[in-house]
């Protein structure tokens, strides 16, 4: 089963626990989506919308809205095949996403680009595998993505210009969810090559592999934050899925959120003083923002 899907359906599916009590930043919900499953939430460099995946009924597509909650609308409201996992350029002015070309009962992932307003839409990375996760880089020079294309989800480079395709990790574990520091020189991801999935960090190039988390739990979907000092992440080491940050070395490792409720897919602000997540806590999958001390 593929990760996507994977932590969609585990996500979904969480059972609560008890809150933890503590002196914590309370989060507020921001606007109303109501009633539906969402996830991959980014907010934009410029500050001004958040950027998510929405399922609602059968229908999985990309949304946006501004960051007080106003302006909910679908990216493509006339696109029926599922599309999700969308990432801002660097300058806020186009999105590049997963489109699925469904076939049967499977589908066929490639990576796709459009404007910021929906228009535009083209295929930037044709379907040779599965292609997900597509990640600008900081100077929007180049795309990191995650494909199947060797065998087993690996990430992958290729500048803006469709050319130079680079494979930068070489695994037979999934390697998933790259996240640019904000100098370019490094990427995180998680990966299962520890056993389960743990946050790890590579050159921009692939080289100098390190782990960074440690945990007998799942911890992915890294996010660095902008100055790339820390990074933010989601785990289940506390018995339900968390907002967790901690320091770039993997030192300091802290929870955020400690709620009874599902916490995933943080983003934090551009000037770096916020966190937006999604959470169920309020029983529908809503966006949370948070202060960051």
């Amino acid at each position: 089963m593929r990760c996507t899907w994977l932590l969609a359906t585990v996500l979904a599916s969480v059972v609560p626990s008890a809150t933890q009590p503590g002196n914590l930043v309370v989060p507020v919900q921001v606007g109303k989506i109501g009633g539906n499953f969402i996830q991959h939430l980014q907010w934009s460099p410029d500050g001004k919308r958040f950027l998510f995946t929405r399922l609602q009924g059968k229908s999985m597509a990309l949304w946006t809205m501004n960051v007080d909650g106003s302006d909910l609308k679908r990216l493509l409201p006339n696109e029926m095949q599922p599309h999700f996992d969308g990432h801002w350029s660097p300058d806020s002015r186009k999105i590049a996403f997963v489109y699925d070309r469904f076939q049967g009962t499977d589908g066929v992932f490639q990576i796709d680009v459009c404007n910021a307003d929906g228009s535009d839409h083209k295929t930037f990375i044709p379907h040779q595998a599965f292609e997900e996760s597509p990640r600008w880089s900081p100077d929007g020079k180049t795309l990191a993505w995650v494909s199947t294309r060797e065998g087993n989800p690996d990430i992958f480079t290729i500048a803006v210009n469709g050319k130079g395709i680079k494979r930068l990790t070489n695994d037979p574990a999934f390697d998933n969810n790259p996240t640019w520091s904000p100098d370019g020189k490094q990427i995180a991801f998680c990966s299962t090559r520890a056993g389960n999935y743990e946050i790890h960090v590579m050159k921009a190039d692939g080289s100098d592999v390190r782990r960074l988390t440690n945990h007998p739990k799942m911890d992915y979907w890294p996010a660095w934050s902008p100055n790339g000092k820390r990074i933010a992440f989601t785990s289940n080491r506390d018995g339900n899925y968390e907002i967790y940050v901690m320091n770039a070395d993997g030192s300091n490792v802290r929870n955020l959120t400690r709620h009874a409720a599902a916490d995933n897919y943080a983003t934090w602000s551009p000037d770096g003083s916020r966190l937006a997540f999604i959470s169920n806590r309020g029983g529908t999958h809503e966006v949370y923002v948070m202060d960051m001390q």
